[in-house]
């Protein structure tokens, strides 16, 4: 018997009719959520189905009923992995690489449509909007010329904000596997590694503790590269008093956290010690302003002031927090212009970014909105590490 923690297909199926009511509020016939391998989180979060290489989409219709739309070579995988049945084979879903399948035998948007109880569509929207290719949406323009066509984020957004206990489970586990891989990095890191190697360690951690795949790609990296928002580890030795910047996350059933936090090996120097320690502060700071009921442009905007009061504007990228979800990082994002209000069982990652010119840092750690506050998804940030 399977007992591991995990999203039961009753809630997937929840999940399309959902959707099927925001759907019809919107006077949107039918909903096609897109994904691609990178963005798999709206296939996934009513399907199930992960694509490997390929494209997949979920068609679901007002009515309630939904279809699963993957490439040439998905049929069989995509059957053991979705609670949906009704799945089409489609040319549209193809991987970027463009075969031709010459072989034919696809079947067609007016074939999807036809199978939810939708014949004649006025209004389709189309979720996944930025992962959805031109190809793609010519061949629903094509399939359905009268039919109006829009950006239909909004509505997967608003599921996806609100997080069920299932879910919480979920990233929890997956909290926990990213713990015991940042232990196993920060126990087993020796200078003289690479970046890579060390890399290689989280990754092993990941894999023997239950993690289905990495959450995103693995942060660990030092030296003037921690001043990047966004970077790769390369083959870089690790070297003594460098900042090295750690962000690891395991997924665990669609799940994708990380966990952020600077290091060196050997004593930082003052100015390290000084900026690493005010992003601690700002870190802790962020999370005492989290509770439900505030709006979160408020957040963002003690954010920023207290990054002016404590005399380091000049260190400000942005923050303070983004989505948590089946991507480590999704909407809804706490911004200066962010208008909504926080709401109980929303996630959300704390990630407190401070860059100087020879190098930066990042804390991070995720954290579930509650009533009077928040519950961490992780406790492992505590104070300055050296090693």
């Amino acid at each position: 018997m399977d007992n591991r923690i995990k999203i039961s297909n009753s809630e997937y199926l929840q999940r399309i009719l959902r959707c099927a009511v925001l759907a019809g509020k919107n006077d949107i016939d039918v909903v096609i959520a897109n994904s691609n391998e990178a963005d798999f989180a709206n296939v996934r979060y009513f399907s199930g189905f992960w694509p490997l290489f390929e494209v997949g989409g979920v068609a679901i219709a007002a009515n309630g009923k939904a279809a699963l739309m993957v490439g040439p070579e998905s049929q069989e995988f995509a059957e053991s992995w979705s609670p949906i049945k009704n799945i089409h084979r489609m040319r549209e879903y193809r991987e970027s690489a463009d075969p031709q399948f010459p072989g034919g035998g696809f079947n067609t948007f007016a074939d999807v449509f036809e199978s939810i109880g939708v014949k004649n569509p006025k209004k389709i929207g189309i979720a996944g909007w930025l992962v959805t290719s031109v190809d793609l949406y010519q061949s629903i323009q094509k399939a359905f010329p009268s039919a109006e066509i829009v950006k239909a984020d909004n509505i997967v957004t608003e599921l996806r904000q609100i997080k069920s206990e299932a879910e919480i489970a979920c990233l929890k586990e997956a909290f926990r596997i990213s713990e015991i891989a940042v232990d196993a990095v920060l126990g087993k890191i020796k200078l003289g590694m690479t970046e890579l190697q060390a890399v290689g360690i989280a990754q092993q951690a990941i894999y023997e503790n239950g993690g289905e795949y990495e959450a995103h790609a693995l942060y660990l990296f030092g030296g003037n590269n921690t001043n990047n928002a966004i970077s790769r580890p390369r083959y870089n030795i690790i070297e003594k008093g460098k900042i090295i910047q750690l962000n690891l996350g395991a997924r665990y059933c669609g799940y994708s956290p990380s966990i952020g936090i600077p290091f060196c090996i050997g004593k930082m120097n003052v100015r390290q010690k000084e900026l690493v320690q005010f992003g601690l502060d700002a870190h802790f700071k962020t999370r005492e302003w989290l509770r439900a009921g505030i709006v979160a442009g408020e957040v963002a905007k003690k954010f920023e002031v207290y990054f002016k009061e404590k005399g380091y504007a000049a260190n400000y990228l942005y923050g303070p927090c983004h989505g948590l979800g089946m991507l480590e990082v999704e909407k809804p994002w706490i911004e200066t212009t962010s208008e909504y209000k926080l709401q109980e069982n929303m996630t959300f990652q704390v990630d407190t970014f401070v860059r100087d010119k020879e190098f930066g840092l990042r804390w991070e750690t995720g954290a579930v909105i509650k009533k009077n506050g928040i519950e961490l998804l992780s406790d492992k940030i505590k104070g300055i590490v050296e090693l």
